[in-house]
């Protein structure tokens, strides 16, 4: 035994351990408490392991190499053990058991010589056998968060890693081991479930050779990358990933963006945009020029790590002035970022055209800039500038890979804000284009109405209501709802809206009216190629009703729509009891009328799902509210039309869009 074994254990002649101490808890990984007074069996495994404990043993005088047994925990961990007698009492000898390393063969450096070479380095070193078992690892390695907590000494690759990829590994440790021209690297991911945060190591392994001919073993040289410029980089891009483009507004990405860049990449990011992706300003080229400079953008966007962002010369939303020579307008006519790790701001270059911007700069100690495109699909969407005031490090080529990363995501989200926000426009004008401008109930019945666009998150819908006369002074209403958002939706909604004024002028009854419009809506699916609005199959609901003043009934059948409501002169409310029927375009609609006698000054509700539906509740329970809200004291049929939305909203934006159609029957006309 060489002169660092410890005394680990001490064994009474009938082979249950009496002492255990510090170092065989260290070694064993288990507590005293789990070993002391039992019988030694399991805790040694290996070929030339003589039995131990007993009295038939008790004076055996014996070393060698052995491993710990599986009962501990730990098998595979190599020791040298020596047991020596102990006369203690005429009932037999005691046993003293005493480990230390392996002693290495002469092929092996020896750990003292590892210990001089690398025992101070900061990189971690492990030393690896031919069995892939740790000989030797040095003080970076155990602290670095690579292995495990217990004994390392002995225990193979798979007991010793935290959790990621050891079967990779070992497969490299073999390959370097069989091989002596092979050497790997490998980057190695310890998850952040480990308590210390996620870690990434880069791995490098090479063999160790000997005179012999037969290398004993590899060695594995560790360095931790996680604090390093270049994982700093790909965190952030990963994070941007998740940062921007939370939603569909384009002022909120562009922010987003500005605010992912501050301070990780700059002290103070604007992003600035032009006229075409913000629709609702002034077009640039209508904007007055100065002597000196152009309007050339749209401030969308800025942040600094000063509060009150003292270098910016304009708000979010105002016109960014530019002079024609400058880094700005460079980067428009060539696409290109513009690099300047040293910003040179000396007599005779393009801020002497520019001199309020060159009162901020000295103002801010601005010393370092990066004018970076915002391209998508080939097309220049604005500019992205980058500056550094308090940091007194310039930019480097990195930070410059860095900007234009974040500016390549930014970009992606801002052009699908943008073709949203435009799509959204013109499906919000189509609609309302469409929809009724003046309902008229004649002498039949007072309407009023009111429709909500959906939340801009979701789109606007297809919903839709209107009022058509008939002979004999009845008169027809409508409410229907197209599934799906968005422009399809829409002209999907005014197509069936112009059937259904075709199909009243046949004076058909709601029933038969339904089961027309079901196949005209069936056929114009069939008729439209695959990328036209109606082809996609989206279908739609509706509730038509006719009510005839002089019968004081009113006849009402629903294509797969929510019942009307009927409020009562004195407040009561009732649903109309009408079987649903198919959504139309299915085409094998087969529906059913009803009549509901409705007193004078009674108030027929009709609505979209919108109004009764949420997230948060049931239709079952939208309708409870709705039968409450229906209530309220009575002032005009226009109020009572808007306090009913605003109740069921909550003055909050809906998920979807919301139509509302009131009609208060009036007394029938003396002949």
């Amino acid at each position: 035994m060489s002169g660092q074994a410890e005394l680990v254990a001490l064994i009474r002649p009938d082979g249950t351990v009496a002492l255990w101490t510090e170092a065989a808890e260290r070694l064993w990984g288990s507590p005293a408490d789990e070993i002391l007074e039992r019988p030694v069996d399991g805790l040694l495994s290996g070929p030339d392991v003589p039995v131990l404990g007993g009295p038939d043993e008790a004076s055996l005088d014996w070393s060698g190499p052995v491993e710990l047994g599986r009962r501990a925990g730990v098998s595979g961990h190599k020791v040298n053990l020596r047991v020596s007698p102990l006369p203690v009492d005429t009932r037999g000898d005691w046993q003293v058991w005493e480990a230390g390393p392996v002693e290495p063969s002469d092929a092996w450096p020896r750990p003292a010589v590892l210990r001089t070479l690398f025992g101070h380095a900061p990189q971690g070193v492990i030393v690896w056998d031919r069995e892939l078992c740790c000989y030797w690892q040095n003080e970076a390695a155990d602290g670095m968060g690579l292995l495990v907590d217990g004994p390392h000494l002995g225990r193979r690759v798979e007991e010793l890693l935290v959790p990621g990829r050891p079967e990779a590994l070992e497969i490299a440790l073999r390959r370097v081991l069989d091989d002596a021209s092979q050497s790997s690297n490998l980057e190695w991911v310890v998850p952040a479930a480990t308590g210390r945060g996620e870690r990434v190591f880069s791995l490098s392994l090479f063999r160790l050779d000997a005179p012999t001919g037969v290398a004993p073993g590899v060695c594995l040289i560790a360095v931790d990358l996680s604090d390093t410029a270049v994982w700093r980089r790909r965190n952030l891009l990963l994070e941007a990933g998740t940062r921007i483009g939370t939603t569909l507004d384009v002022m909120i990405t562009a922010q987003e963006m500005a605010d992912a860049a501050v301070p990780a990449v700059a002290d103070y990011v604007t992003v600035d945009l032009a006229d075409t992706f913000t629709p609702d300003d002034e077009p640039l080229d209508r904007l007055e020029a100065t002597d000196t400079s152009f309007p050339a953008f749209y401030r969308a966007a800025a942040a600094s790590v000063r509060p009150g962002l003292p270098e910016s010369l304009w708000l979010r939303g105002e016109p960014v002035y530019v002079p024609p020579r400058s880094p700005f307008t460079a980067v428009l006519l060539s696409g290109a970022s513009h690099f300047e790790p040293l910003l040179d701001t000396s007599p005779g270059g393009w801020l002497d055209k520019d001199p309020d911007r060159a009162r901020v700069i000295h103002a801010t100690g601005m010393h370092s800039l990066m004018v970076v495109p915002l391209r998508v699909h080939g097309m220049l969407l604005g500019v992205a500038v980058f500056v550094r005031t308090t940091n007194p490090v310039p930019f480097a080529e990195a930070d410059l890979a860095l900007a234009e990363g974040l500016a390549a995501r930014a970009a992606v989200s801002l052009d699908h804000a943008s073709r949203y926000r435009r799509e959204h426009t013109a499906a919000l004008a189509l609609q309302r284009d469409l929809l009724p401008h003046r309902l008229r109930g004649g002498a039949a019945v007072e309407v009023a109405s009111r429709y909500l666009p959906a939340d801009s998150r979701s789109g606007v819908g297809g919903d839709w209501y209107d009022v058509f006369p008939l002979s004999g002074g009845r008169v027809g209403l409508v409410v229907g709802d197209v599934v799906g958002h968005g422009i399809h939706a829409a002209a999907t909604m005014g197509r069936i809206r112009t059937a259904i004024h075709t199909l009243t002028n046949l004076e058909l009854p709601p029933d038969a009216l339904l089961a027309r419009l079901d196949e005209l809506v069936d056929e114009l699916e069939r008729d439209q190629d695959d990328d036209e609005p109606i082809a996609a199959g989206v279908g739609a609901t509706c509730v038509y009703a006719v009510y005839n003043p002089a019968s004081r009934r009113c006849t009402i059948a629903s294509a797969g729509h929510l019942p009307p409501a009927i409020v009562s002169p004195e407040g009561g409310v009732e649903f109309a009891d009408v079987p649903t029927g198919v959504p139309l375009g299915v085409g094998l609609g087969s529906y059913e009328s009803v009549e509901v006698e409705v007193a004078e000054g009674s108030v027929i509700a009709l609505y979209t799902d919108g109004l009764v539906e949420t997230r948060e509740e049931s239709i079952d329970h939208g309708l409870d509210r709705l039968r409450a809200a229906l209530t309220l004291p009575r002032t005009t049929l226009e109020d009572l039309c808007v306090e009913v939305t605003d109740r069921m909203t909550n003055g909050q934006r809906s998920d979807d869009d919301i139509a509302l159609l009131l009609a208060r029957t009036r007394a029938a006309a003396r002949p």
